[in-house]
């Protein structure tokens, strides 16, 4: 599938055209209302194309690395826009600073797990499984069959990957189980091949709910939705939280990533854009700022919340040296105002529970504003 163009957020600012800008994608949750059926579906499929696509630009020009990325785009490489390779840097640099949080906090015990809703193509399993000192890991990936499938050939097929992870193999009619190559560690992928909505607690009545195989109810857990709750109702998004909060003893916690502010001309503008795409995010209505965000997980049962938008992240957890670092790579930023504009209305969400269980106790997600030096964790 060839990548989707990124829809013009900006054209406020009188750049329509062949200038899209957008930090959407990767996300796959299912269908976002009636009348959109399959072909909804397919379009928000095709936005992890869009993700893959614009990892590799940015991992390409310098500003992250990932030598797993070049495996998952087709085709020659392209190269996104600044504005556009900043957002990705900045997005990831702050899911991996939340996930380095929660592996740190939950590093003496014997088991832990992570979850990623709508994972597609994403590298931050074999990341995480290629680095120095990880154990006792289960990382779940959850997405519909055919993006699943897409996956695993691919984990199947490249020598390269192999040094990371096993060939999958089957482990229940719809999941396979990939274990950690290296001997010293017990770390898994367990790859699971369904729509995120059979996970529903109020399910449709056709569609009978499902528990996710291999889920160990009795580990901390850290839920992650890089735009993927955002597609579902809002019903449903919550219900799949409910399912995880519901069916783990152990604390939960989670982090998303989505866009915010649709009311104000920007968000209208972005909104409008998007559904030009055939891309709705239902959610976005219900949760359009900040804080309604940081409410939905307390209401969620999460004890703690927290948020970033994408320019305080950028603005407060990178440090001096590594921003200059990354303007050399492309000259600086000449978008400033744009820049401002679009990391503005994305942000990072995340929650955690403080005391839950009998094991380990509760979770402490706290990340300062304080600043990191870089999130290049993993060498070519």
């Amino acid at each position: 599938m060839s990548a989707p163009s990124i829809p013009n957020l900006l054209s406020l600012r009188g750049r329509a055209g062949g200038r899209g800008r957008g930090f959407a994608g990767r996300g796959r949750g299912g269908s976002s209302g009636p009348g959109r059926g399959l072909s909804h579906d397919a379009t928000i499929q095709g936005t992890d194309t869009d993700a893959a696509v614009s990892r590799l630009s940015a991992v390409d020009l310098g500003y992250l690395s990932d030598p797993f990325a070049r495996f998952f785009v087709q085709g020659p490489p392209t190269r996104r826009l600044p504005i556009i390779n900043r957002g990705t840097y900045s997005r990831t640099t702050a899911i991996d600073r939340i996930v380095d949080r929660f592996l740190a906090t939950t590093a003496p015990l014997p088991r832990r797990q992570i979850v990623s809703l709508g994972a597609g193509t994403d590298t931050r399993c074999l990341r995480l499984f290629a680095s120095r000192g990880l154990d006792n890991l289960t990382y779940h990936e959850i997405d519909f069959p055919d993006m699943i499938t897409r996956k695993r050939t691919i984990l199947e097929s490249n020598a390269y990957l192999n040094t990371v992870l096993q060939a999958p193999e089957p482990a229940s009619p719809t999941s396979w189980r990939a274990v950690g190559a290296s001997p010293e560690t017990s770390n898994t992928l367990i790859l699971h091949g369904l729509d995120l909505r059979r996970l529903s607690s109020t399910p449709d009545p056709d569609t009978p709910p499902l528990l996710l195989p291999h889920l160990d109810p009795n580990a901390p857990t850290l839920l992650i939705s890089e735009c993927c709750l955002c597609y579902l109702s809002p019903s449903d998004a919550a219900s799949v939280m409910r399912h995880f909060t519901q069916a783990i003893s152990a604390p939960v916690a989670i982090v998303i990533y989505e866009p915010v502010l649709p009311n104000d001309p920007f968000g209208r503008t972005m909104v409008s854009n998007l559904a030009a795409r055939g891309i709705t995010m239902p959610t976005l209505e219900v949760y359009p700022t900040p804080a309604d965000q940081e409410t939905r997980l307390r209401e969620a049962g999460f004890d703690e919340a927290r948020s970033r938008t994408v320019n305080v992240i950028w603005d407060r957890w990178v440090d001096e040296g590594e921003k200059r670092r990354i303007d050399l790579l492309e000259g600086g930023l000449d978008e400033v105002e744009e820049w401002e504009l679009l990391a503005g209305h994305y942000i990072v969400v995340w929650g955690w529970m403080t005391t839950r269980g009998r094991e380990g106790g509760g979770l402490d997600l706290t990340v300062e504003d304080e600043r990191v030096s870089s999130s290049r964790d993993v060498e070519d």
